[in-house]
């Protein structure tokens, strides 16, 4: 378990970089976006590579931090009982879903988008859009987004499993401190501080 312990420690820190990397990607594609409806309004000048970028950083973004958004325990749930069960249930329930749903899933999508990706970048393939960009890199974003999924599901499992037998930390608590570390969260704190000093 010690050794399982550590390869999920290393797959965390690997998510935790991708993903506080790929975050701006959402400022990259803002500038993008801005950028490009100024220069269609004043210059009356428009390109389907600046439409297809805005487009491929939304998709790199979206695909690349899906493992740190598992990391983070920020994927949608609806809880209708979960939250009114113990935390050794609810663990369970974690260990349940992450076999039955989570690693099939991203195994089988790595499994059908790692040919498709290989296709594209055999034949070089392009955008069939007038002057629009190379197709081949953004779409090694889907195995490379689902790789990394599959991989954090399987640190959460670890986690999870070591709890249950009393090696490791409860993963919830390691999440909420990795949550403190987050430069988001230390403005949200900054911004609910300014508004009790208003009040």
């Amino acid at each position: 378990m010690k050794y399982l312990l550590t390869l999920a420690r290393g797959i965390d820190a690997l998510n935790r970089r991708i993903g506080r990397a790929a975050s701006w990607l959402v400022l990259a594609a803002v500038l993008l976006s801005a950028g490009n409806a100024v220069v269609r309004k004043a210059f009356d000048f428009s390109s389907n590579a600046f439409l297809e970028m805005q487009w491929y950083l939304f998709a790199a973004l979206f695909l690349l931090c899906g493992g740190y958004a598992l990391l983070r325990q920020e994927h949608v749930k609806i809880d209708l009982l979960y939250g009114r069960w113990s935390r050794r249930t609810q663990v369970w329930i974690d260990i349940a879903g992450t076999i039955l749903f989570l690693l099939p899933f991203a195994g089988l999508l790595l499994a059908l988008c790692w040919p498709y990706f290989l296709d594209a970048w055999r034949s070089g393939e392009t955008s069939a859009n007038a002057g629009g960009l190379v197709l081949w890199w953004v779409k090694l974003f889907m195995p490379l987004g689902f790789g990394l999924l599959g991989l954090q599901g399987l640190s959460e499992l670890v986690k999870r499993i070591a709890w249950l037998r009393g090696e490791g930390p409860d993963p919830a608590e390691s999440q909420a401190q990795d949550a403190e570390l987050d430069p988001s969260a230390a403005l949200r704190r900054g911004h609910a501080n300014e508004g009790d000093a208003v009040q």
